[in-house]
């Protein structure tokens, strides 16, 4: 990496200090179910379960530790999204690997807005095509 490049976030996006980071950090909201997605993704690579269980919502949150030893998250695509008020869904794939094998985590996520704030509620597993 250049003396002045700053580190790419891990969900794809600008910067890490321009992108997640401000989410993760709590300086902000996300403001947008997307932003909540690709912030959640960002916390998984860095296994920040304190700000995973803080955007999942309360009635579908599950218990302490929400990240698994010995994956390496490798890459994220996001693949469609829509939102209809204070509902939203993401649709993305999520590489990884675990003990060095492959694996991908194709998902459609379900996120509601509450009091401002957007939550992850839980996810559909596309079939594969």
């Amino acid at each position: 990496m250049a003396r002045n490049q700053k580190p790419v976030c891990a969900c794809g996006g600008k910067a890490y200090g321009e992108c997640c980071e401000r989410f993760i950090s709590r300086a902000a909201m996300p403001q947008t179910a997307v932003e909540l997605m690709r912030s959640r993704y960002t916390a998984y690579t860095l296994r920040d379960d304190a700000y995973l269980q803080a955007t999942w919502h309360p009635g579908t949150r599950p218990p302490l530790p929400i990240t698994e030893d010995g994956t390496k998250w490798l890459g994220l695509e996001v693949r469609r999204q829509a939102q209809d008020g204070d509902a939203a869904t993401v649709e993305f794939v999520a590489r990884y690997k675990i003990d060095g094998r492959a694996h991908r985590l194709h998902e459609t996520s379900r996120f509601v807005r509450e009091d401002h704030r957007w939550f992850y509620v839980d996810g559909s597993f596309p079939e594969r095509i």
